[in-house]
Formats: structure tokens, sequence, C-alpha cells
């Protein structure tokens, strides 16, 4: 049996983790063969190929990024998109194809697999945490962890000069990084997605703090919104899958910060860093099970599905469970945290 496999969208900490465990137990213990497409949905949609065996995996399970290469393609924007991805599939001589992705790279798989028949197994990836279905996904993780420790750090400069410090994390539909990261390290004010702020309350929080000679740190999501306002664009353009770039509320909540209270506020945007370096522990223990469990639903024919993490034990759901709709922060989780606002 040959096997395909890609990792699409934006590129995640421990995907060569995935990959690993996916080509070590299905090489060892199946005897199948693989086909590494370059470079997300572009590789199936051009036929552009990487050889995939066991020597390919050496060393990579550490490594940030992924060997295959990703990208924001989406074929079934392609004019025959889809026919073309089917013929080079089987000018390959692949069975299956594993995709490694987020919520829009599963979107086309899901489509490929109920449309078209092609035989796809999902593995859920996205700093984000925001796919439905599973518990966590991998790359989550690595992302709040250099998230915690930029603030950590930034607790101390904050101080030191007594002015506000603004730390915009990603975070486009759902607020998870900066609520786990925010409150991990400390901060004073975290601002999601899905809860529109009170600029009013954010400047009350951020004066309250420093009546006790401590200065603010406000964690902000990219995709946060004042409540009488709308999400702040880097520029209008779209990708592929209709997302815009967002990125620049950090830096406009602390000037209208600096504005209201008086007080010196300075942003830092944390950006790509989060996706970069080498995944931590628990996200390359994610990942591999995500990828030996992978392998599995392929040798048992067990196609439109994805595997998840549901508590401890790797499951198999639907591919279209986990891309119907967008895994958000809670409400009462987040009431939860904002005991420690101001």
């Amino acid at each position: 049996m040959r096997v395909g496999v890609l990792t699409g969208g934006g590129d995640c900490p421990g995907l060569n983790a995935v990959i690993r465990g996916i080509v070590r137990k299905g090489v060892q213990e199946y005897g199948f063969d693989f086909t590494g497409f370059r470079d997300g949905w572009r590789g199936p949609l051009e036929g552009d190929t990487v050889p995939l065996d066991i020597p390919a995996v050496r060393g990579i399970l550490p490594r940030g990024g992924t060997i295959l290469g990703s990208s924001r393609t989406n074929p079934l924007k392609v004019e025959g998109g889809a026919r073309r991805v089917q013929e080079n599939l089987a000018a390959e001589g692949v069975d299956a194809l594993i995709v490694i992705g987020g919520e829009d790279t599963l979107g086309v798989a899901s489509t490929l697999y109920q449309e078209h028949g092609v035989n796809v197994i999902g593995v859920p990836k996205t700093i984000d945490n925001d796919l439905s279905a599973t518990d966590y996904t991998f790359g989550f993780d690595t992302a709040v962890n250099i998230a915690t420790e930029a603030i950590d750090r930034l607790h101390t400069t904050a101080e030191s000069h007594m002015r506000v410090l603004v730390v915009e994390v990603m975070g486009r539909h759902a607020g998870w990084i900066a609520l786990h990261s925010g409150l991990a390290g400390g901060a004073n004010v975290i601002l999601i997605p899905e809860q529109r702020f009170d600029l009013d309350q954010v400047c009350a929080w951020v004066e309250s703090r420093f009546k006790v000679r401590y200065a603010p740190i406000v964690v902000v999501a990219e995709g946060a919104m004042p409540k009488d306002g709308d999400m702040v664009l880097k520029d209008g353009t779209l990708d592929s899958f209709g997302h815009v770039r967002l990125s620049g509320i950090g830096e406009w909540l602390a000037k209208q910060i600096e504005k209201r209270t008086g007080k010196e506020a300075r942003t830092t945007v944390l950006g790509h860093v989060q996706r970069g370096g080498t995944p931590s522990a628990y996200d390359r223990w994610l990942a591999t099970r995500f990828g030996l469990h992978a392998i599995e639903a392929v040798r048992d024919h067990d196609y439109g599905k994805m595997v998840a993490l549901r508590s401890t034990d790797i499951v198999r759901v639907p591919i279209e469970d986990a891309t119907a709709r967008i895994k958000t922060v809670d409400p009462t989780l987040y009431e939860e945290v904002s005991v420690f606002f101001g």
C-alpha cells in the first residue's frame, strides 16, 4: 500500500513528530510505502513530491516547522483543482492520503472525501487549539509556553519603568492562547475574540494596578475587538481561504490606554515566534500518538476520519465534525479567570 502525507496551513511545532510516527509505524509494522507532498495542498495539486522513508524521518522529532513544507493553497479554488488532485494521487500510486492541518486544510480533505471519493485521514494541527472534536491540538502547548515565557520577561521591564506593556498573541477567532498564557504569566488583563471588551474597563484595570505600585501587563488576542469598534486588520487582502491578515490590535490598544490614562504604554507582538522553534515535550508526545493512530486508521481503511484526543485516549471522529464549527472559549471559563484582572 502506498500512503501520501501532506502538511497544510500555518507551520506548527510537532508536525515533524507526526510525520515520523506515521512513517516509522507504517514501514516497520505494515510494510507501507510513503510519498510526501510538498507545501500543503500545492503538492497533490501540482504533483510535487518528495520520498518519505525511515532515513528521511531520522532526527526530525525535535525540529520545528515541517520537512514537507506548507502553504495555504486551496485546490477547491483552482479550476479543476479536485480533478487534478485525484489525477496526481493516481499517478503516484497513492491509495490513501494523510492530511495534517487545521480547519481550512481539513475542510478541503473533508470535501475531497465526501464529494470526490479521495481516501483521506485527518490529523488535527493548529496552535490556536480551535478545532472541534478534539480536546487539544499539538502546537498549542508550545505556543502557550513561548507566550508565557515572554510575559514573564516583560513583567520585569514593565515594573522597572512603571509602564503598561501590551502583549499581542495569535488567535483569530478563539482566545485559547491568550487565556492560557495570560493566566500562566500573571497578566492583569486578558482580551479574547469571544468577548468584546470595554475600553473604559480595561483602563480602569490598568489604573488599579498602578495604585498598588505594580505595572500592568495586558494580553490581547489578535482577533479581539472593542465593544464599539471593529477588528483591526494588517491589510485588506485575502488568502485562498478568504481570511484577512490580522495584527495591530495591540498597538491600537496601547495608544488608547496611553491617551486615556496618561501612562506610558508599549506593545510587543509575538507573531510567528509562537509558531517557531522546537516543540514542547507534550506536543512531541501528542503529535507522535496522532501519527501512530492515523496510520492505524489507514490500515483499517477507516477513511473520512480524523484522529482526536479525548481525555487521554486517541479516538477517530468524522472530519466534518471537526471542521463544522470553531472551538471557542466558553464564557464561564473566561469569567473564572477574570478574578485576576486589575
